[in-house]
């Protein structure tokens, strides 16, 4: 199976000129991307999320094999905190629905003054319709514990792998039978770009980690002056480099 490459998010207007020609008009964007790209991360999602109606109508402009992760609800990770999942994750689920074969995996990014609660999280997952792949990204250290791992383990919820910096900020354990990394920060210029050497240590680590059967879903968050598209385009380069598949990634003529 392959490792699949994208952006977290597509609506960037310091794009144009990197990613987007400027004959292409904002309201086509995303097919553009869809050019490029055979993933990408809904990161507004986590802003405000949007009615199945508009969910349905990105998959109608998407082809077919193309992937889009759904960041879950503020309202769920940052102001339930995931307590009371029921209501927000059944929204969630329902929403997204509309994405139909086009529908990826859920994030949950929890806010980093969030501690460990194992048996909220493990309630939490427990809400997500049956076979939904929902990785979580933890941001306070009090979650890297076994009871954990455990909780994600036992659902085959994947603890999203996160960089900043060119350095992990979480465990480098693989807690699901796919994997699920996040690109935030490199050190590399211009700023926030990543080295080929924080490229190449990440893609070393997938590649040791899951097997070439297993989905391995890649998302560059440094958007700033499209910075995440060059390092994705690359990460894509270096990843096939070790024998991997992965399609599209196809570098623009802009």
């Amino acid at each position: 199976m392959p490792v699949l490459v994208g952006t977290s998010g597509w609506q960037y207007r310091d794009w144009r000129g990197v990613l987007y020609p400027e004959r292409v008009p904002l309201r086509l964007w995303l097919e553009h991307y869809a050019e490029h790209f055979v993933t990408v991360e809904n990161n507004g999602a986590f802003y405000r999320l949007p009615g199945r109606e508009v969910f349905a109508a990105w998959r109608e402009r998407l082809p077919a094999g193309f992937t889009m992760a759904v960041k879950a609800s503020r309202f769920l990770t940052h102001v339930k905190r995931l307590r009371d999942p029921a209501e927000p994750v059944e929204r969630l689920a329902a929403a997204s629905a509309g994405l139909g074969d086009r529908l990826g995996p859920f994030l949950l990014q929890l806010p980093p003054t969030l501690r460990a609660d194992p048996v909220v999280l493990a309630e939490c997952l427990d809400r997500f319709p049956d076979g939904a792949r929902v990785a979580v990204e933890p941001r306070h250290e009090s979650w890297w514990t076994e009871e954990v791992r455990a909780v994600l383990t036992e659902r085959d919820a994947a603890l999203c792998w996160a960089d900043r910096k060119g350095r992990p900020v979480t465990p480098l354990w693989r807690t699901a039978s796919w994997g699920y990394l996040r690109l935030h920060e490199g050190r590399a210029t211009p700023t926030p770009r990543y080295g080929d050497a924080a490229l190449r240590s990440w893609c070393r680590r997938i590649d040791q980690t899951w097997p070439r059967a297993a989905d391995c879903y890649v998302y560059c968050n440094n958007d700033p002056g499209g910075a995440a598209v060059r390092d994705a385009l690359r990460f894509a380069e270096l990843m096939r480099g070790l024998g991997r598949e992965v399609p599209g990634a196809v570098p623009p003529s802009v």
